[in-house]
């Protein structure tokens, strides 16, 4: 019988118990620290090998996962580096809501944080990266993201910092690069940023649209080049569409090309687990990436006046 990873875990909110029953799925034994009564049944109801209370009672792991709200990651990544230097640790986005913070963390453990940036394994933005790469519709032009819907669920931080860092780090993945600030605009209610409007580069640029106060859901990505657009307009779909101009009349013609239904969730989990056991390469996103995805949205934030 083989024997099981051990992960410990932080944190096990609505999403956390998402990448507890991911690792489990994957053959771990994940010890969680949870104090709320209702984390510590979501815990047990997703497969928690053990529960315990504090960070320093995880002992030991293969490898460490935060999933903890984002206002004290940079704490929780701290405190695991300090207690267990070297093991690899994979926190849920972004790296920190600070980016001094982010920069200590870089220079405290450069080789062994990890952020799960989800969309870099997401099929449809795989498939919007290899045209890019390729050329397949000409040269590139642009990025358009929108990330929008009601209300925000993370009372710790506020919708920029939930929504954002997903369509930085899309552009990544599709770039190969981050883009440089440009402008930004944001959306304040009584004060408080619900949502922003930012641009990105030049040649290529980017577009990324994110709010909380849109009464439709909406996830979607367009990639503009020369000779058509791809779109993916879903986190859930099963193909992306290619619109090109017919050549007779002009008209749109587009072209649905299927996708993998694999949840990123899962195959970034799969890419940690693998590194772990020595049989895969590191996780996407280094913390020097990570801090970089911070550095981006604070610039924006800044030209924002936030």
């Amino acid at each position: 019988m083989k024997t099981k990873v051990s992960i410990g875990m932080v944190g096990c909110g609505n999403w956390g118990k998402n990448i507890l029953r991911d690792l489990v799925s994957l053959h771990c034994a994940v010890t969680v620290v949870v104090r709320s009564t209702e984390s510590i049944k979501r815990a047990q109801d997703f497969g928690a090998a053990k529960i315990v209370a504090t960070i320093k009672e995880l002992g030991l792991q293969d490898g460490y996962v935060v999933a903890a709200p984002s206002a004290v990651h940079d704490e929780v990544i701290n405190e695991l580096i300090n207690l267990f230097p070297g093991k690899p640790i994979f926190t849920e986005k972004p790296l920190t809501t600070d980016l001094k913070s982010a920069i200590e963390i870089v220079k405290k453990s450069p080789d062994a944080v990890f952020v799960m940036d989800k969309w870099r394994y997401h099929a449809g933005i795989l498939e919007l990266a290899k045209i890019a790469k390729n050329k397949i519709l000409g040269k590139v032009i642009g990025l358009k993201t929108t990330r929008v819907g009601w209300g925000n669920p993370h009372k710790d931080s506020d919708a920029i910092w939930h929504l954002l860092p997903h369509d930085i780090s899309i552009e990544f993945e599709i770039f190969g690069k981050l883009l440089k600030p440009t402008q930004a605009v944001a959306d304040l209610e009584n004060g408080y940023p619900t949502g922003m409007i930012a641009f990105l580069g030049g040649t290529p640029w980017q577009i990324a649209e994110v709010s909380a106060r849109y009464k439709d859901k909406k996830r979607q990505m367009i990639l503009f080049c020369k000779n058509g657009i791809v779109v993916l307009d879903d986190a859930y779909i099963d193909h992306i569409r290619i619109i090109t101009a017919d050549k007779k009349n002009h008209k749109p013609h587009e072209k649905k090309i299927p996708i993998d239904n694999k949840l990123p969730l899962h195959e970034e989990l799969d890419a940690f687990i693998r590194y772990i056991k020595k049989i895969g390469p590191p996780p996407k996103s280094s913390a020097k990436e990570g801090m970089e995805i911070v550095k981006v949205i604070s610039e924006l934030r800044s030209m924002a006046g936030i």
